[in-house]
């Protein structure tokens, strides 16, 4: 007797469940990641500006090298999810240890580069005489926890694909108390002054990565998971990332280019833009944690041989991203005269913002929908168009963007810019999503 299909609406309700208990811890530890630099600055901040200045440079340093290799928790996340929708937990950990062990070897590569060359990275950034040495040290130190860092990003995909995103918001919470602590302990209680906050942010990343390497061999034991470096493994999962690194490059340049514009225009304008470009990335992480539970859930259908499945959770996660951008777009042009002066008193600075602000408040449904469905592509493991889509967005943004100095459009005209990006890859991604070419079932792609 073949069992009746479920209500629409309770599919819906069930949907709806699952993507909450998934995004909801996920938005919880992509908000702490931030915390450790405001924590840093803080304390850092006390020391002098010098000091302040020199831990700016680094971090931007350190957040890009780290950035870059945030495709070892996307591809692992994918690979994972679609072993343990194929109901094998043991494939799925060892499938996980493998994107382990490259994030320790990539770790380990960009220490050895980082080290000696981090005067000359300095340099580059055009840090003053007084603020270079503090950022070479702070970097220097920092950069010991790179391995670490990168480790947590791929047990974060192991546990992601496992469907347990609340495991990572425990851990980030943990980080960033134990961050805070040794940060004041080594600063001031030590007298080590920037060069202990630096050691106290390695120290807490180690602990997060312990932490996590405590729960993934638990689980590769439990289900008889080899822990041993696989060549063939990592070599799989390198191949896996490599589409994936070439679309966040992609994504980092769109930013970079924007900020290089903004400083063209003026100090009040490149001053808005950032303010701008704050608020943008913190809405960037509520919709990115919609994203992620896209990621667990496209997986495991798929690697179910759910295509149907996946098609269904696909339009209603949409309807998330649709309905979250409206609702944060309404909250930006609600709130905005209760946070722009929490920013800038500075009216230059305010006139600049708000007809800027009032442009990515309307492009938020746009940007809905492209985070969810940039993780569902990234679920279904379609890399390769995910790069080659950001590739095309990335050459029709480029010369717009660099036009706006040249027309005189100004802050506002750049962030149409950027709505174009973003409309460019809601086309891009929906075209793929509406031809179904994404829909891969079975444990591997």
């Amino acid at each position: 007797m073949t069992q009746a299909p479920a209500h629409p609406k309770a599919l819906r309700r069930r949907h709806d469940r699952e993507i909450v208990s998934l995004a909801v811890p996920a938005f919880g530890a992509l908000v702490a990641e931030p915390l450790f630099l405001m924590v840093d600055s803080a304390i850092v901040g006390h020391l002098g500006t010098p000091q302040l200045a020199g831990l700016a440079i680094a971090a931007a340093l350190l957040s890009t090298a780290v950035s870059v290799f945030v495709f070892l928790a996307y591809a692992t996340t994918a690979a994972v999810a679609r072993r343990v929708g194929a109901g094998d937990l043991q494939a799925a950990i060892r499938q996980g240890m493998d994107g382990i062990w490259l994030a320790l070897l990539l770790g380990v590569a960009v220490v050895v580069l980082t080290i000696p060359t981090a005067p000359w990275l300095v340099d580059i950034f055009g840090a003053s005489g007084t603020a270079g040495p503090y950022a070479v040290t702070y970097l220097r130190v920092s950069s010991l926890g790179i391995p670490a860092m990168l480790v947590v990003l791929a047990a974060t995909g192991i546990l992601r694909g496992l469907q347990d995103t609340r495991t990572p918001l425990y851990v980030a919470i943990g980080g960033f108390a134990t961050n805070a602590v040794l940060n004041v302990g080594l600063v001031y209680g030590a007298g080590l002054g920037i060069a202990g906050s630096a050691w106290g942010t390695v120290i807490a990343q180690c602990g997060m990565a312990a932490a996590y390497l405590v729960v993934v061999v638990r689980g590769a034991r439990r289900h008889g998971a080899s822990l041993r470096p696989d060549a063939a493994g990592i070599r799989a999962s390198a191949q896996a990332g490599a589409p994936l690194l070439v679309r966040t490059l992609s994504l980092r340049a769109v930013l970079l280019i924007a900020t290089a514009v903004a400083a063209r225009l003026g100090d009040a304008q490149v001053a808005a833009h950032q303010i701008i470009l704050s608020l943008w990335s913190l809405m960037a992480f509520a919709l990115d944690a919609i994203a992620i539970a896209g990621q667990a859930i496209i997986g495991r259908y798929l690697g179910a041989d759910d295509a149907e499945g996946a098609r269904q959770v696909c339009r209603r996660m949409v309807q998330w991203g649709v309905v979250s951008g409206v609702v944060l777009g309404a909250l930006v042009i609600v709130a905005r005269p209760l946070f722009i002066p929490l920013f800038t008193s500075d009216t230059a600075v305010q006139d600049t913002l708000l007809p800027a602000l009032l442009v990515v408040a309307l492009s938020q449904p746009i940007a809905g929908v492209v985070f969810v469905l940039d993780g569902v592509l990234m679920g279904a493991g379609d890399g390769p168009y995910l790069a080659r889509a950001m590739l095309l967005t990335l050459a029709v943004f480029a010369p717009v963007a660099l036009l706006v100095p040249v027309l005189g459009g100004g802050l506002t005209a750049l962030w149409w810019a950027m709505t174009l990006m973003m409309t460019v890859r809601m086309l891009t991604l929906w075209l793929r999503s509406r031809s179904g070419r994404w829909i891969v079932t079975g444990a591997a792609r």
